[in-house]
């Protein structure tokens, strides 16, 4: 080190007392899991340094708050996973057309076994229903023109012609079982009773379409009551609870969902105010005591923030008829349009394939497909290029996207 001046020694005080006790970890344990999400232990214990030696002491000596969790996530390499499905049933008719279903699974390729749809869900998946034909049923083998005891007529009543008729030949001509034939809905019911209101029907099941309104769920007579707000895309709605006679005590609740927030609650409720960022909202009402319930008020108004794009749709029931592409003047390629389609909660959606064109690009059908999901499961189909398809929800919410 020479010429640099050396500098005087000198011996510092060193502060002897113990540290602080700390928490310490110590990897004990393996990923649970081989592939994907799993959890590791770890080992945490309070410590505390004292004259150069770790001493180990009761965890209360520890600041509590600090504690680090004794299992954390861990991947060791991604999963591999795909749809599986049962055989198909028998076809649904003895006679006539009618339908066969088989059951989806999402597997892990790894170790052969069914594991949580979610895990597949951004997976495409080949169809679950399909038409079959078990030949002529013996009406039709005579020559008579009956189409047999699986078209018999939707509504027995006399006075409801012209529109379940219709309804019913234009589903014959569609080839599908009655089973796929929605109900007629209270609008189309008064129609053909000459303008006469229903007023059996309870609040309960409907689906509301106007810009504001009232909506009365006490008094009703089923323990679980389910009602729709519907309006056009670029508006939201807002609910108040105007009254409510839950008992909270005895399990009963309400919950709002939409397709952006959802929320449950009993007390308080006629001070709450629900938003729900997009043009529908679902209210569930579960009052297990006779003459409980709540009444809301809701209102529409533009949307604080855009949540679609320029070209989806949005349907609401009993049918409609959706065609892709739409044109739109500065439409990119890469655009994915969507049609959100909302019906009554007491009904069902059937949706089939009319007519599919991919023009020179039918060779391409990876690239080609149609997505449609069930909202209230959040299970989605993948259907592929050129493929005809009938499909049918669980709930009243569906989403479809045109994809290529």
């Amino acid at each position: 080190c020479h010429p640099v001046p050396k500098p005087e020694s000198r011996m510092d005080v060193c502060d002897l007392s113990p540290c602080p006790p700390r928490w310490k970890v110590t990897p004990s344990g393996p990923c649970s899991s081989s592939c994907g999400l799993g959890l590791a232990v770890q080992l945490v214990t309070c410590v505390q340094i004292h004259q150069g030696k770790e001493i180990l002491l009761e965890e209360r000596l520890c600041p509590v708050a600090e504690k680090p969790l004794t299992s954390v996530p861990c991947v060791i390499r991604m999963c591999s996973y795909e749809w599986s499905f049962s055989e198909w049933t028998e076809c649904s008719t003895s006679c006539g057309n009618g339908i066969q279903t088989r059951q989806d699974f999402c597997l892990n390729l790894l170790t052969r076994k069914h594991v949580n749809p979610i895990f597949c869900r951004h997976f495409p998946k080949a169809i679950v229903v399909r038409g079959c034909s078990a030949g002529p049923c013996p009406e039709q083998a005579l020559g008579t023109g009956s189409h047999g005891a699986e078209l018999q007529t939707v509504t027995p009543a006399a006075h409801l012609t012209t529109a379940a008729t219709a309804k019913e030949a234009r589903y014959k001509d569609l080839g599908l079982p009655l089973s796929a034939v929605p109900a007629l809905t209270q609008e189309q019911t008064k129609e053909t009773r000459g303008g006469e209101e229903d007023t059996t029907r309870s609040v309960c099941g409907n689906l509301f379409l106007n810009a504001t309104g009232v909506i009365n769920m006490t008094g009703v007579e089923s323990s679980d009551c389910t009602v729709a707000i519907g309006r056009p895309l670029g508006e939201e709605i807002t609910v108040s609870v105007l009254e409510s006679s839950l008992n909270c005590s005895a399990g009963e609740v309400v919950l709002f969902s939409g397709r952006m927030m959802w929320r449950t609650g009993c007390r308080k409720l006629p001070l709450s105010l629900i938003n729900s960022r997009t043009n529908t909202l679902i209210v569930k009402q579960r009052a297990l005591l006779p003459g409980n319930g709540v009444i809301l008020q809701y209102n529409s108004r533009t949307a604080t923030k855009k949540y679609y794009q320029d070209c989806d749709k949005q349907l609401f029931g009993p049918q409609g008829e959706i065609e892709n592409p739409v044109q739109l003047p500065d439409q990119r390629e890469e655009v994915v349009c969507r049609t959100f389609i909302n019906v009554a909660p007491r009904h069902r959606i059937a949706i089939r394939t009319l007519s599919t064109d991919l023009g020179n690009e039918s060779n391409h059908t990876h690239f080609n497909y149609v997505l449609v999901r069930d909202v209230s499961t959040m299970k989605t189909m993948v259907f592929r290029g050129k493929q005809q398809f009938f499909w049918q929800s669980t709930g009243s919410q569906a989403e479809i996207e045109f994809h290529e």
